[in-house]
């Protein structure tokens, strides 16, 4: 699972958590309407059986298919009558129907006819549409019903992402790729995750580095009530009496820790946290992991890499540094003025609170700090190189799942112990004059 951090997850970290068998959840440090975009993005990647393409008419035109592709990252579109699911098929347009073409020209004059498809009859099971599929080398597999009006899609690009990645995090009735986003605990929040959850949100991260609070057990109670069907994760909480509070009103799971990540000041600047090892032994009983730093840098991360004194870097800051929540705030307050009345308006009509836009409570205070970090390649070598060093672990140790080291632990047959500084020693690379360190390639 990799940390809504700004720095971490948005969509390219999103799809390449999920495609290796876990699952990103997307930050919230930006406008409501670009998150849900990104989840949308997250969701429309792979597929099943296509149940809400993108549809053309033949009156449209090449730009807009060039738009579709800049902003979804596909041109594969059926083209109906109507120019939406349901109407009737009239052809498809694809990456090289459009080539060497004029933004200008119809999509009447550069698609490929219904004469030259293969098209699959409505009602047929998803093993034999990719067997048709399959067997036709077509791109695409519409499916149409007895007026021949489309309705639904299979994307032979979806074949091969099955073929490639097998462990692939998705859900079972769409074949889509799961996906998380984070929002925090305000009112305006709410309306935030409405429309997370109408992009096709799976899991919900409520982002707060204190998460006992009156806030967020009525976030929760809220969630459950509006969303029965969306999964919650809760936190932050280190003590067996936080987790119950959450656990009590309905969350799904937990973030575990306080002021233990490698860019936090909690503990500093608060004088309150806990070691991570013991924040998780009193509170689970079985953990996910979540990850931030050891994802930042990857190539799938946002930010742009650059140079430092001959090394690749790339940006990596604390969601509650200065530097994050000022360019959140900022963000935020763009959307806002381009999407709502001005404050001035608003405060005419009674609509604003007195809080808005008020230097005397708009202090931040910053419990994170931001630097950079080497860059690590690509998530899709990284992922795996984790993956297999934790089977090494658990087999050197005799479990066969996290879980089963819990309990192995809990009964005893399993010790933890401490090591001194010469055992620590010892157990490194030590008595060569020189080595070199691979981790992975």
């Amino acid at each position: 699972m990799s940390s809504p951090m700004d720095t971490v997850t948005e969509t390219d970290m999103a799809i390449t958590m999920a495609l290796l068998g876990g699952i990103g959840i997307i930050h919230h440090n930006m406008p409501a309407h670009l998150q849900a975009a990104m989840v949308r993005a997250v969701k429309k990647y792979e597929n099943g059986f296509i149940t809400d393409p993108f549809c053309l008419t033949p009156e449209n035109t090449v730009a807009d298919v060039l738009a579709v592709k800049e902003a979804y990252g596909f041109c594969g579109i059926p083209v109906t009558d109507t120019g939406k699911l349901g109407g009737i098929l009239q052809g498809i347009v694809t990456a090289r129907d459009i080539q060497f073409r004029s933004p200008n020209q119809t999509l009447s004059e550069v698609m490929t006819k219904l004469s030259e498809l293969v098209v699959g009859p409505e009602g047929i099971t998803l093993e034999v549409a990719n067997g048709i599929l399959r067997d036709c080398k077509k791109g695409k597999l519409p499916l149409v019903d007895s007026e021949g009006r489309l309705r639904s899609l299979l994307a032979r690009s979806d074949l091969l992402k099955n073929k490639d990645y097998p462990l692939a995090s998705k859900k079972p009735a769409s074949k889509q790729l799961l996906c998380g986003a984070a929002v925090g605990t305000r009112e305006t929040d709410r309306a935030r995750l409405t429309g997370l959850v109408q992009a096709g949100l799976d899991v919900v991260v409520l982002d707060s580095s204190q998460g006992n609070s009156m806030y967020q057990i009525e976030m929760i109670k809220w969630i459950k009530e509006t969303h029965p069907g969306l999964d919650v994760i809760a936190g932050n909480v280190v003590t067996r009496e936080q987790a119950a509070a959450l656990i009590a009103v309905g969350a799904d799971a937990l973030r575990v820790g306080m002021g233990s990540g490698s860019i936090c000041i909690t503990q500093e600047v608060c004088a309150v946290g806990r070691p991570q090892g013991s924040a998780v032994f009193a509170v689970a009983e079985f953990a996910p992991v979540m990850m931030g730093g050891l994802l930042a840098g990857t190539t799938e991360a946002p930010g742009e890499y650059f140079y430092n004194e001959g090394q690749r870097l790339k940006k990596y800051r604390g969601m509650g540094s200065l530097d994050a929540m000022e360019h959140g705030n900022n963000e935020k307050k763009s959307a806002k003025r381009t999407e709502s009345p001005s404050l001035e308006t608003r405060l005419k009509s009674g609509t604003a609170k007195p809080s808005e836009d008020n230097a005397a409570t708009s202090r931040y205070f910053s419990e994170r700090c931001h630097r950079s970090v080497v860059d690590k390649g690509s998530l899709k070598k990284f992922v795996p190189y984790l993956y297999t060093g934790l089977q090494h672990s658990l087999q050197d140790v005799g479990a066969k799942s996290i879980t089963e080291l819990r309990e192995r632990a809990d009964s005893s047959q399993v010790r933890f112990e401490l090591r001194t500084t010469s055992a620590q020693v010892e157990g490194g690379v030590h008595g060569l004059h020189s080595y070199e360190k691979r981790l992975f390639s």
